[in-house]
């Protein structure tokens, strides 16, 4: 979790959307309160308790610097992750069956290199 000014926090949870809702909320006094740390910027699942709390200290261990790195490693614009996570999904409507439809890398782009690159990156950002 960390602040718009990038005041950082660590911990573990068993339950990632309640705790991240109480941190936007200010539900939970202290540190992250006073400083606004309520986006999450970096997350990492475990399967067992044991390994989470492990890991936890291990970052709590490290120094600013280290946590910033990990953090710019995965999110380099420190994007809140949570962002979207609540809000209704608009459905696209279907296709007429009727319709002739072409799909997006056979348009003419004027270029065939140029639609080849689109699709890739689509297809590398949605990953």
């Amino acid at each position: 979790m960390a602040s718009k000014s990038r005041h950082i926090h660590t911990g573990v949870t068993n339950d990632i959307e309640r705790r991240v809702k109480e941190h936007k909320s200010g539900e939970i006094d202290g540190f992250t309160r006073k400083y606004k740390i309520n986006r999450l910027v970096y997350r990492e699942r475990f399967h067992y308790i044991d390994n989470a709390i492990a890991r936890e200290k291990e970052i709590k261990g490290w120094d600013r610097a280290k946590r910033v790195a990990l953090i710019e490693s995965e999110n380099p614009t420190w994007e809140d992750l949570s962002r979207e996570w609540g809000r209704s999904i608009v459905m696209l409507s279907p296709a007429y069956a009727d319709e002739k439809q072409i799909p997006r890398f056979a348009r003419d782009d004027n270029s065939d290199n140029a639609s080849s690159i689109a699709v890739e990156q689509e297809l590398v950002t949605k990953n």
